[in-house]
């Protein structure tokens, strides 16, 4: 049995670091071959080494990029439950934003970057925040939204026989229901306000950002440093995505039995 734990630990550490040996052989050959625009491709070592030479300005820039992503994530997510749960609370609320809702899913952030940069100036990160609090509103939205509504009928009639008030059963039992499922939104929407993040950088605005480098240098063909920049994106967004695994976990354990 402890043997069976211990293969079962060790195949999903090496899995990953497989695959990331692999992946990277793959990227060290494909630089090396003459054909086309595979040579535009720089080699891993060349991009290391770009990494390793500008470290802190790509620090710095990922800095921007990460404060942009964790205001758009935390500003979307107060909006969205407070939403969610006046939808719960009042039916035509609920009405009225279901339709809300599916227009902002398919809201083109390419489009609304350049309209928000032209509104709040060519120097402000305000369109760029709103930009990630756009793409983190709607996952959390719709989990919270059913996490409110998953307490069932039997515990609410309970509530009531004890003579709780509407706070008190809000507190105590929607709340702490809905919780798994916030955190569960999170997570999803803290990817996509990386994203979000980063492509409002890319098409325009501030001339920092991980997103705005990315562009700068790829177009001047220093292909090394804006890879590195993209080395420096997929480490911010991983950051995010651990963290709010591990606010999961916190949460699932804590949910009540």
């Amino acid at each position: 049995m402890t043997s069976a734990i211990a293969t079962e630990r060790f195949a999903r550490v090496a899995a990953p670091v497989v695959v990331g040996i692999a992946l990277l052989a793959t990227w060290w050959v494909a630089s090396g071959i003459p054909l086309g625009r595979t040579q535009l491709i720089p080699s891993p070592v060349e991009v290391i080494a770009s990494f390793v030479e500008n470290f802190g300005i790509i620090t710095e820039d990922a800095f921007v990029t990460g404060g942009n992503a964790l205001v758009g994530l935390i500003a979307g997510t107060v909006i969205a439950v407070a939403l969610a749960g006046l939808a719960v609370w009042l039916r035509p609320i609920d009405q009225m934003t279901a339709p809300l809702v599916a227009a902002i899913a398919v809201v083109p952030i390419v489009a609304l970057t350049p309209l928000l940069n032209t509104m709040f100036g060519a120097s402000s990160q305000f369109g760029r925040q709103i930009v990630a609090g756009v793409a983190a509103f709607v996952p959390v939205f719709i989990n919270v939204l059913r996490g409110l509504r998953q307490a069932r009928q039997v515990e609410r009639d309970l509530f009531t026989a004890y003579g709780a008030s509407g706070g008190q059963r809000f507190r105590k039992l929607t709340l702490p229901t809905a919780m798994p499922y916030l955190s569960t939104g999170i997570r999803i929407a803290s990817s996509l306000a990386v994203i979000s993040a980063l492509v409002a950088e890319y098409f325009g605005g501030p001339a920092d950002g991980l997103g705005t480098a990315i562009a700068t240098y790829s177009k001047s063909g220093n292909s090394a440093l804006a890879f590195a920049y993209v080395g420096a994106s997929i480490i911010v967004g991983l950051l995010f995505f651990f963290l709010t695994v591990l606010l999961e976990q916190l949460v699932v354990k804590r949910k009540p039995r």
